[in-house]
């Protein structure tokens, strides 16, 4: 019997502001690392109310999602582990000031796109200058492109 394979399914948020992008530099199992505020879909929510979340967990924004950017795949070969990354286009309409940043998260920015691709901190993955690209390019599809039954 094969072993059963399973994509680990995340929300990220894309947030612009005036010609910045929200960002967090966070620690992970490769060293410090550039990320879209993004993490895991959990059981019982949709992938509207995990993008909410984990924007709100990493970065103390509140965000409302817009449109969905894409659905994007890429595989760690060292870890052995397939991301699949639905990307959504949010407005950030809050701000906590005083909330703590979930456990990891060393700091958030706001770069423009030549900031981020000059920044010494490496990406968390590939998709995270590819999803900068695909919104500055217009790409966008209907929230209700993804729907839940």
């Amino acid at each position: 019997m094969s072993e059963t394979w399973l994509p680990h399914v995340v929300a990220a948020a894309i947030v612009e502001h005036h010609g910045t992008f929200l960002l967090v530099e966070e620690h992970t199992a490769e060293g410090l690392r550039l990320n879209q505020p993004a993490g895991h879909w959990e059981r019982g929510e949709t992938l509207l109310d995990a993008v909410r979340r984990e924007a709100l967990e990493e970065t103390a924004h509140h965000v409302e999602p817009l449109a969905l950017l894409g659905c994007y795949s890429t595989y760690y070969p060292r870890r052995d582990i397939t991301y699949l990354r639905f990307a959504y286009v949010c407005e950030a309409v809050g701000f906590d000031a005083g909330r703590a940043l979930d456990d990891g998260i060393v700091r958030t920015l706001w770069l423009t796109p030549a900031e981020l691709a000059a920044h010494p901190t490496p990406h968390r993955s590939p998709l995270v200058m590819r999803c900068i690209e695909d919104y500055l390019a217009g790409r966008r599809f209907p929230l209700n492109f993804v729907s839940h039954a």
